[in-house]
């Protein structure tokens, strides 16, 4: 991928020096402008595990905009991995409308990520918790086979061990109602190795259901047996309720 920003010495230098103060937790900054300068600001991870992905301060992103004139790209380093951009970080880039840089530490190398219009493939996509997990996968699926778009709920990494219910709590809210039927394009909210209901697929019919477990990519998978049996709501939402009637 080509590089949209020239970076002085200077900002290099800063960058790769914020990656080996943290390492090997992820750093996380923001390029920014200031007239014709460009330099790089460290910004705080906020990530829960922050070995495997960041989240950086809000209010260092504020603060950005309050005191340059431009917020020119987002960076963040892969501890004892390549530069190479990973799935959840092109579907951030997108999301963000920004370039994105990412060093491999120690390494040093390089790469950029432009937003390019790139979509995670539904089959096969990486695990990543809140960009790419069940619910986005969820999300993904009924935006580009229905066009409906769910609201995305803010939701932290392990939130069923604690006292969330992301689904029971939202279903409604989504525009979903709880049926007894089973047709395709239903959603299918199960409760898996946890006190909650944790885990959301999509029903596609003839027995297979579509969805992404925690840590593995997504895929299609027999509707029956075990997850058959962890089902606890079969839900539809309200813009299918005719179209399943006419079927």
């Amino acid at each position: 991928m080509h590089a949209p920003i020239a970076l002085s010495d200077a900002a290099t230098a800063a960058i790769r020096a914020h990656a080996a103060q943290v390492y090997p937790r992820e750093c996380c900054g923001l390029l920014l402008r200031h007239g014709a300068a460009i330099s790089y600001a460290p910004c705080r991870n906020l990530a829960t595990a922050p070995e495997e992905q960041f989240i950086l301060d809000p209010e260092a992103w504020a603060l950005a905009e309050d005191t340059a004139d431009s917020i020119e790209a987002i960076v963040h380093s892969h501890p004892n991995a390549s530069a190479n951009p990973s799935m959840a970080d092109r579907v951030m880039c997108e999301r963000t409308g920004l370039p994105w840089l990412v060093i491999g530490w120690p390494s040093g190398a390089l790469v950029w990520c432009d937003p390019c219009g790139f979509e995670a493939p539904l089959i096969g996509r990486e695990f990543t918790h809140g960009v790419l997990d069940c619910y986005t996968l969820v999300r993904d699926w009924y935006w580009r086979e229905h066009r409906i778009q769910l609201p995305d709920f803010p939701r932290t990494d392990l939130w069923w061990e604690r006292d969330e219910d992301l689904y029971l709590d939202n279903f409604a809210a989504a525009g979903f109602v709880e049926v007894t039927d089973l047709q395709p394009g239903d959603g299918l909210l199960m409760q898996v190795l946890s006190l909650k209901v944790n885990h959301a697929a999509v029903y596609l019919g003839d027995n297979v259901m579509l969805h992404h477990l925690y840590g593995r990519l997504s895929g299609r998978d027999v509707y029956g047996g075990y997850w058959q049996r962890h089902t606890r709501k079969i839900v539809r939402h309200r813009d299918l309720l005719g179209a399943a009637r006419a079927a």
